[in-house]
This record gives C-alpha cells, structure tokens and sequence, in this order.
C-alpha cells in the first residue's frame, strides 16, 4: 500500500557542502531541513514563477544540486507503464543520468544503459543521486550502482547490486533505499546473504565489509543511517524481520531488535530523540526503542504494534521537532505523534485534501514554517505546533500529476531546494521555480 514511493527515509553522516545546495536525499544534513535564508514569505499572484523546464522520462528519484548542476535520473521505455501495487512487471527500457545547468536548465551531459525490469511500478528509478565532493553516485531500481565524475560524466566505476551479490528475493518495488556516503565509503543496501548491507570504498567499488541476510521478503527500502548515542556512532539498517544497529567501520552487530514486516514493507528511517528510537510501517506496524548509555548493546522495547499508536510511514519519512513526529500515515491523515507515548495529538486531511490511502506531501522546514509539496502537485506554506497545522499559502497545482495511483493521478516525488529555487521532476520534466523573496 505504499508501492514506489519506498523512495525515502535517511539521517545524518554527510560531508561539508555549501549551505545553498541538496547534495543527495533529504537535503545538506539529511535532515529534510532548507538552511538558506531570503526565502519568500508567501507566493506572488499565480504562483513562484517557473524558471525553466527540461524533458525527462519516467521515475520517482527526485534531483540533487551542488553548485550550478543539477543531477536526475530517469527511465525511457516504449513499453506501455503498468502500474499496479504488487505484480512484478516485465519492461526493457533505458535508465538514463542527467546533469543539467541549474541557471537554465540547458543539458551538459547525458549517462544512458539499458535495463530490464522487474517490479512492481516499473516507472523508472527511485533514488536521488548522490553527490560527494567530484563524484555523483547514482542507484537505479534494479541495483545498478554508478560512480561518475561531477563535471563532465565520466564513468568512475559501476556495479549490479543484484548480480555482485546474488541477490535472490528482489524487493517488489525494487532498488530505493539512497545510498550513504560515510567518510571514505559508500553503504547500500545490497539485499543478497550475508550482504544485506555493504561497505564500499567510495573512490573504487571495492568492497570493504558486508553484513547481515536479506530474507524471503526481499531487502526492503530503508536507506542506511548514522546515529550517535552515549559517544558511540551506530549505523542503523533495517530489514523486513528487524531494526539493526552495527559498526559502521566493521559491520559487526551491536544490537538486534526483531520486525516482522507485512509484505517486506519496510520504508522510513528510524527517528532518534534522545534515547528513543521509533520506526514505523504498513498495516499499523509500530516499533518504540530505548537505548541503553551505559550498555550500548542493549535496548528495550517499549511497545510494539500498538493500535492506534505511532505513524505507520509508507511513503513519506516523518519530521522530528521538539519531541513530536509530523508526518502521513498509511491512510494519508498527516498526525502529530508525541515520540515518546506514541500518543496521536491531532490529525488533518487539509494539506493534500484527502485521506483514502498513502496520500502524500513532502515536507521540507524553513525558518520557523514548512514547505510541503504535494501528490496533487501543490506547493504550499505551513506551520506545524503540537496544537495544530497551519496554513500560510498555497500554490495549485505548479507540476502536473503525470502517474497513477490507487486510481488518482499523482506526481510523487521528493523536491530539492537550493540556491533559493525548488527543483522537481514528474514523468514529463524536471523544472525550476524560485522561491527567492
């Protein structure tokens, strides 16, 4: 009930970047937070005007800016796109990297090789590039894993995720869990047996540790994470039967604690606040953790599909701010959850403007309001408080809904925002709006 939109969830461990770019996945701190400042207050008559349009296929993987480039992927095929939640379907196409002017959207140079796929919402890929230092990394949805040069996309190194580790049980959905750059490596989530999740050195490909089995339920979604906690970093992973915590050096284990995920749905990045850890997923999936100062190996469940407690995240990664979770539940209500209760203070269907099922906004904070960007194709302008949502502004339907979902059309992909501009893709183009104030 989530399909594609396993496209999110991810923290922290990123290198310096300038404070005006989006290098990779939810922003310069991985934090969905926008830092610049000069931002306008609400949105001139008719909307932000749109700064430029560039054609692009199919895909749900939103685009990253460093500097004046602008990097996206896509996917181009013949085939008529079947969209459906389960089906695992057959398409052969072209799954295609992009780097753009961010001023004018002028291309300055292209990536392109072939690919069949099999998954369910063969649309395109799922992963926002990854930019670090003068490489980008790229993920495709079926595992092809790309090192270029920033400048001119020259080919570094590239892998198959599925092939190099034997990947047996492929995630229905397929490859969308952003990859982390840590230091001199690159982790992803490989999904093969005892290669859950590797280690590689980012400069080569080569691979440095590997840990943990995918299982029957395929690998899931979850984008690896760093935390740190009692002085100690921990790379959190998380498969469809439990939430692990290792050494991100190494890969060895420093605490298990067991999920059982329905239909391999596992999806947003677990959330810290203080000593609490919360994940969350489909069909009321609820996990609450606390962990231990002085016992680092060790943490206590505090409750464990709960009815009626937590957001159940499928398609959206949830905010943290000053103890509370704001984010869409399954249905599509967007709650504020109190972390450490699990307790649901209010709930509204005012952003998207129903809630039928994984009704979706991107929520990206700035300043002291929100911006979200909708499935319908809004931007709109926020506030979030423990008491309530807030609306300042609203832009209708800047980006057209170009795909389908449960029987509505949507356009379901994660913005960036830099250089005081937002930069989003449907299925027909990659567009530039200012929002400068």
């Amino acid at each position: 009930m989530m399909i594609r939109l396993a496209l999110l969830a991810a923290l922290v461990a990123t290198p310096a970047v300038r404070g005006d770019d989006w290098p990779h996945w939810m922003g310069p701190k991985r934090d969905n937070v926008w830092y610049e400042t000069g931002i306008l207050e609400k949105f001139p008559e008719g909307g932000p005007k749109k700064l430029w349009s560039f054609p692009v296929a199919g895909g749900y993987a939103g685009p990253a800016v460093v500097g004046d480039l602008v990097f996206v992927t896509d996917y181009l095929t013949k085939d008529k796109v079947k969209e459906g939640n389960w089906d695992l379907v057959e398409q052969t196409g072209l799954e295609r990297v992009f780097a753009v002017n961010a001023k004018t959207g002028k291309p300055v140079w292209k990536h392109e090789y072939p690919v069949k796929y099999k998954i369910s919402y063969p649309v395109g890929p799922r992963c926002t590039p990854t930019v670090d230092g003068d490489v980008v990394y790229t993920l495709g949805a079926m595992g092809d894993l790309y090192a270029f040069n920033k400048a001119d996309g020259k080919v570094i190194w590239k892998k198959n995720l599925k092939a190099d580790y034997d990947v047996k049980n492929m995630a229905v959905w397929g490859y969308a869990a952003h990859p982390l750059v840590d230091g001199p490596k690159l982790v992803v989530v490989a999904g093969g047996e005892g290669s859950q999740i590797v280690a590689l050195e980012k400069a080569t490909g080569k691979e440095l540790w590997k840990a943990e089995n995918g299982n029957d339920e395929g690998f899931g979604y979850v984008p690896p994470s760093i935390i740190e906690f009692a002085g100690r970093r921990q790379l959190l992973t998380v498969a469809p039967n439990a939430v692990r915590s290792l050494d991100p050096e190494t890969g060895k284990r420093i605490w298990v604690s067991p999920y059982s995920a329905n239909s391999g749905s596992v999806i947003m990045t677990p959330v810290l606040s203080g000593d609490l850890l919360y994940f969350g997923g489909y069909q009321g999936k609820n996990l609450l953790l606390k962990l231990d100062k002085a016992k680092p190996e060790a943490v206590e469940v505090l409750f464990k599909d709960k009815k009626g407690l937590g957001v159940h995240a499928v398609n959206v990664q949830p905010f943290l701010m000053d103890g509370v979770m704001y984010g869409h539940d399954e249905g599509g209500m967007f709650l504020a959850v109190e972390m450490a209760t699990g307790k649901r203070l209010w709930k509204s269907e005012e952003i998207v403007g129903s809630a039928r099922g994984s009704e979706t906004s991107f929520i990206v904070k700035n300043g002291d309001r929100f911006f979200f960007f909708t499935e319908t194709g809004d931007l709109v302008i926020g506030k979030l408080s423990k008491e309530k949502y807030e609306e300042i502004d609203r832009a209708k339907g800047i980006m057209a809904a170009t795909d389908t979902a449960f029987g509505r059309k949507v356009v379901w992909c994660q913005p960036a925002f830099a250089h005081k501009t937002m930069f989003v893709r449907n299925g027909k183009e990659l567009a530039a709006f200012d929002l400068s104030k």
